[in-house]
C-alpha cells in the first residue's frame, strides 16, 4: 500500500497519489523520511508549493519539460522529485528496467535522469550504459559530491553531467553546478556554514517544533555543510560540519582529502575520522575494491597526494566488494566509520 504520509510504496502507487495530491484544492504537506546517512533520520514536511517551485525551477534550468527516468528508490526525496517533476511536466516517467541501453531507445523529446555518484561511477565502466547515458539531455548527480575523475570520464563520452546540491529540506537539489536555481539563494555564514533559502524550503520536521526552529537562522536554512564561494561566485561545498576530523588539533575536511586522492586514483573511497589515543582522531581512507586485489595501493602512495601534509591519512582500510551503502545508493558513512574503527 502506497502513501504520502510518509511517502512509501512502489513507484506506480506513489505516482498515482502525487497526481491526486497535485490536483487537490489544499493538500497537506507530504512527509519524506530521510535516509539517515548521518545517523539521524528525520521526517521532513514538504508542501505542494515548495515541491512545485522546485520542479519548475529545475525544468527552467534544464531547458524545458521532458521525460524522466526513475532509477532511484521512489520514497526518498530524489525519487519523489523524479515522479513529481513528471506530474508537473505532464509526462509519463520511465520506470528503469535495469538497463539504460534498453530504456532509452524510442523515448522522444527531452530526456532526464537523476543518479547518485555511486551509480554513475558504476555505469561508466559499462560501455553500452555509458553510450545510452549520452542520449540524455541532463544527467543529474546528487546525494554527495561527484568524484572529479568520474565526471571527467562521463563527460569525455558525451554524458551531460549536472552536479546537484541540496537535501530533503530543500525538495532535493536547489543548486546545480554551484549556481542556485531560480528563486533559491545561498550564502556562507560567519561560521563557514552554507545557508539556503527560497520557495522550495520545507515546512518543518513532523512533530519536532524545537528541531525545526533550530534548523533556521534569520530565515535561512542551516545546512550543517561547510563551504566557500569560488572566484566566479559559485558554491563549493567542502565538508559536513559534523564530519570535520580534528586530528592533532588540525581540522581536516574529509571531502577535500577525498578529492585529492580521487585526482590521482580512480577509486571508490571515503575519508573518515576514527578515535585515536594519540591524535584524538586519525584520518582514515576507506577504499572499496571489486574482484581480486593485489595490494598495489599503499598508505604512503595516498599520503603523497595530500597537501597540506597535516591532512594526510594515517590509516588505509581495504573493503572487498565495495563500500557499504544506504538503500538510496548513498555511502553509509556510519557503517564506513565503524569499518575503519574495527580495522
Amino acid at each position: 500500500m502506497s502513501s504520502l504520509w510518509p511517502v512509501s510504496g512502489d513507484a506506480e502507487g506513489i505516482l498515482a497519489l502525487l497526481r491526486d495530491w497535485d490536483a487537490a484544492q489544499d493538500p497537506r504537506p507530504l512527509v519524506i523520511e530521510t535516509s539517515g546517512s548521518t545517523g539521524q533520520p528525520k521526517r521532513v514536511l514538504l508542501s505542494r508549493d515548495a515541491l512545485r517551485a522546485s520542479a519548475l525551477a529545475t525544468q527552467e534550468r534544464l531547458g524545458g519539460p521532458g521525460r524522466w527516468v526513475l532509477n532511484l528508490p521512489p520514497a526518498y526525496v530524489a525519487g519523489v522529485q523524479v515522479l513529481y517533476r513528471s506530474v508537473v511536466a505532464g509526462t509519463e516517467p520511465v520506470l528503469h528496467s535495469g538497463s539504460f541501453a534498453d530504456d532509452v531507445p524510442g523515448v522522444e523529446g527531452r530526456l532526464y535522469v537523476s543518479l547518485v555518484g555511486t551509480q554513475l561511477r558504476r555505469l561508466i565502466e559499462q560501455p553500452r550504459e555509458l553510450q545510452a547515458l549520452a542520449a540524455f539531455d541532463a544527467v543529474l548527480v546528487g546525494g554527495g559530491p561527484v568524484q572529479e575523475w568520474v565526471r571527467q570520464r562521463a563527460e569525455a563520452n558525451g554524458v551531460p553531467v549536472v552536479a546537484t546540491y541540496g537535501m530533503s529540506e530543500t525538495c532535493g537539489g536547489c543548486v546545480y553546478d554551484g549556481v542556485a536555481l531560480a528563486g533559491a539563494e545561498f550564502k556562507i555564514g560567519d561560521d563557514g556554514q552554507v545557508l539556503l533559502r527560497g520557495p522550495m524550503l520545507f515546512d518543518g520536521y513532523q512533530g519536532e517544533p524545537e528541531r525545526t526552529a533550530a534548523a533556521f537562522r534569520d530565515g535561512w536554512l542551516i545546512t550543517n555543510d561547510l563551504g566557500h564561494l569560488a572566484w566566479d561566485g559559485s558554491l563549493r561545498v567542502d565538508a559536513r560540519s559534523d564530519d570535520v576530523i580534528i586530528s592533532g588539533g588540525v581540522k581536516v575536511p574529509p571531502q577535500a582529502v577525498e578529492r585529492m586522492v580521487g585526482d590521482h586514483f580512480a577509486l571508490d573511497l571515503a575519508v573518515v575520522g576514527v578515535p585515536d589515543d594519540e591524535w584524538g582522531e586519525r584520518v582514515a581512507v576507506v577504499v572499496g575494491v571489486d574482484g581480486d586485489y593485489d595490494g598495489w595501493l599503499t598508505l604512503e602512495r595516498i599520503r603523497e597526494c595530500i597537501e597540506p601534509r597535516s591532512w594526510a591519512p594515517r590509516q588505509l582500510v581495504i573493503v572487498p566488494g565495495g563500500l557499504p551503502e544506504l538503500v538510496n545508493g548513498k555511502p553509509d558513512r556510519v557503517a564506513i566509520k565503524k569499518l575503519a574503527a574495527d580495522a
